[in-house]
């Protein structure tokens, strides 16, 4: 997901109540994610592109540990040096990573020593931020880590509903069952081309592939009013959209044949029912369909007659239609799977992200850092689509029209889906 930021920590509103306000209620928030799940399921991983969660609770304590702590406070103790290397993602300029799909294999520490170092780190950062040790660039670091922990959050709950969708007991995360929702009615909404301006040109935090603010031309485009929902895209697997080889990109239809993938990620074979965080669940035809993957958002696309929207036509749309945009409360919500609640005024963005046609590339004049942060992000543009909006999962702070996540074309287990465009 993101990269660095680019504005100050002062400049945040987010941070007007103070840094370490808003560091203390993002970890706690994490933790509340922890706390439904034992100390087996903290420490099991589902496959190579999901994480422990006890593994996303030690790693987000490494990046403060070794991008504030260390090279701000003289006095500081290291929790555990051996830790550096079992919980740095993907940082080579600062040692040789432990192979991310053998996070699962980490036994030790155990799930109570990451939660004791998270806590040490945690009073460590509030000496610091108490009482002023941090200059103002290490402050736009703790901030930046805030940010980072807060894409975790999201990443927690992908990587949980994926380990126990693996067992054969589909167990709930959440003990609830999903409510009916009412179709809602679907228009297109057009929207004017032009020149217009693109990325990141406010005060606040914001990741640094949301950046240089520069300008696109568009062309004049229409965008549904929703995303597509369950029963639109059965249609299109009733129809036979999986075995139909005109609808697919010849990268998306190799994928398709050779993963077997006829459905979407946690439907069931009979299209009845599908998992979710509340266990296995009847279909809510009318709910967002959600965890496809690029390939199949475009097949459908294709198929519907229409097209993806690419990220700078979503983004109008979301400069004009800033209301709406969905927002998690992970210890509140009661339902986590996507919904379409929206109101009737028109809105960007859905409980699902949006798959775009765009490839994730730099703006024109981007430049990464030159230091160890400067990996977070640049980096990885290649071989990645942009996905806009945001989720039921995604924390509030996020949803922003210049935001950009990011994923290959193949995955899945995201609360990815679809809505349609067309010029």
């Amino acid at each position: 997901m993101n990269g660095e930021q680019t504005r100050s920590a002062t400049d945040d509103p987010a941070f007007a109540e103070g840094p370490w306000t808003v560091f203390s209620a993002t970890r706690r928030a994490s933790e509340v994610i922890a706390a439904p799940l034992s100390a087996e399921d903290a420490g099991a991983q589902s496959m190579p592109d999901a994480s422990p969660v006890k593994w996303h609770l030690a790693h987000t304590s490494w990046f403060f540990e070794v991008f504030v702590l260390t090279p701000a406070c003289p006095g500081y103790r290291v929790f555990d040096e051996r830790f550096s290397q079992l919980f740095n993602s993907y940082y080579q300029t600062l040692g040789v990573p432990f192979e991310r799909h053998a996070r699962g294999l980490l036994t030790r520490p155990s799930l109570d020593q990451v939660l004791a170092y998270r806590r040490h780190v945690n009073e460590a950062l509030e000496d610091a931020l108490q009482n002023d040790r941090l200059s103002a660039a290490l402050e736009k670091i703790v901030e930046l880590g805030v940010h980072h922990e807060q894409q975790h959050q999201e990443l927690m709950l992908t990587d949980i509903k994926h380990l126990f969708f693996q067992n054969p007991l589909k167990p709930a995360y959440r003990e609830t069952d999903l409510c009916e929702i009412t179709p809602q009615s679907t228009y297109w909404r057009d929207f004017a081309g032009g020149i217009h301006g693109m990325g990141h040109a406010h005060p606040g935090f914001c990741f640094d592939n949301e950046t240089p603010a520069h300008s696109v031309l568009l062309r004049d485009f229409s965008l549904a009013s929703r995303p597509v929902s369950n029963h639109e895209y059965r249609q299109f697997v009733d129809d036979g959209g999986y075995r139909d080889a005109r609808l697919w990109l010849a990268d998306g239809w190799s994928c398709i044949r050779q993963r077997g993938w006829d459905r979407p990620l946690y439907w069931s074979e009979d299209l009845a029912t599908e998992f979710t965080l509340h266990g296995q669940q009847a279909i809510d035809p009318n709910r967002p369909v959600v965890h496809l993957s690029f390939f199949e958002a475009d097949a459908y696309a294709r198929w519907a007659g229409a097209r993806l929207p690419t990220e700078f036509e979503w983004e109008r749309a979301a400069q004009l239609s800033r209301d709406g945009a969905p927002q998690l409360a992970f210890s509140s919500r009661t339902e986590l799977h996507p919904a379409d609640l929206r109101p009737e005024t028109f809105s960007a963005y859905d409980e699902v992200w949006t798959w775009t046609a765009s490839p994730y590339l730099a703006y024109p004049g981007f430049a990464a850092s030159a230091d160890a942060v400067g990996e977070y992000n640049g980096k990885f543009m290649c071989n990645q689509w942009v996905l806009r909006g945001g989720s039921l999962a995604t924390p509030a702070g996020h949803l922003r029209p210049s935001y950009r996540n990011f994923f290959p074309a193949d995955a899945r287990w995201q609360f990815s889906g679809l809505r349609l465009a067309r010029s």
